[in-house]
């Protein structure tokens, strides 16, 4: 997973910064904005931009904060929005971590063998959180999108890297999900298949438990059929279940002490 060489970075996954030859370049609030925006959004119509960004003024008011904010955009790094045809866009020279998170993922996803050979990159597959402390709309709608993309990445990774025998990487990609989403049963199936995979059924049991027990604690429901009969295969326990039936949710399928 190597990166691009690039002048110009623009960093969203855990802050906004902009950096030109690995300096920080300093930007006012409503500049970032507009250049997070076409970032993630990509090429977009002046009007849209306006609309998106100042939501809660009319156009012709919209208007002249941007063209404002353009301006001062081009005085302060000049050629990194391009202007043409109504439209705005990024310019192609700024690599954005976002950009390169998608295109990991996309290669993860694609069933893809990743280059294992610097397994320190691939634990920069799972990303951040996108734009901490923003919470304009088409901030929230992009976090959630890549929250639920970074989900299935880190759970697709750690089963290749599982089945490619790094274990302790797979864990780990497997406990990255998991912190994404701790009531989310297939990041904790994840983690019990490479306690499983790795010989260390005792671990992937009290994982399994403590999942439960979140469970029951948070929404009162049981994880399912599907994820204890793993663990019973794994394990070679025995449960009080007939063949063919669903166990009683109340019933301790596996030992709890």
């Amino acid at each position: 997973m190597k990166r691009k060489d690039s002048r110009l970075r623009l960093r969203l996954f855990g802050c906004w910064q902009m950096s030109v030859d690995h300096r920080t370049v300093d930007m006012p609030l409503r500049a970032r904005r507009i250049i997070a925006l076409l970032a993630l959004r990509g090429r977009l119509p002046r009007s849209y931009a306006a609309a998106t960004l100042w939501p809660d003024t009319d156009e012709q008011r919209s208007q002249t904060s941007l063209r404002a904010v353009l301006s001062d955009v081009q005085r302060r790094m000049p050629g990194i929005v391009h202007a043409s045809n109504g439209d705005l866009e990024l310019s192609a020279e700024v690599s954005v971590d976002v950009h390169e998170f998608r295109a990991d993922a996309a290669t993860v996803l694609r069933g893809e063998r990743p280059d294992l050979s610097g397994v320190d990159d691939l634990a920069a597959v799972a990303g951040g959180e996108l734009l901490p402390g923003w919470y304009d709309e088409w901030v929230l709608v992009d976090r959630e999108r890549l929250h639920h993309l970074k989900l299935h990445v880190t759970e697709a990774l750690s089963d290749r890297l599982m089945k490619d025998g790094f274990f302790p990487q797979a864990l780990e990609m497997a406990f990255r999900a998991v912190e994404l989403d701790p009531l989310r049963e297939s990041a904790r199936r994840a983690v019990i298949q490479v306690y499983l995979a790795e010989g260390n059924p005792a671990s992937a049991v009290r994982e399994y438990r403590r999942f439960r027990a979140t469970l029951r604690e948070e929404l009162g429901v049981e994880p399912t059929y599907q994820l204890s009969e793993l663990v019973e295969r794994g394990s070679q326990s025995s449960w009080p279940v007939e063949p063919g039936r669903q166990p009683v949710p109340d019933r301790t399928y596996l030992p709890t002490a």
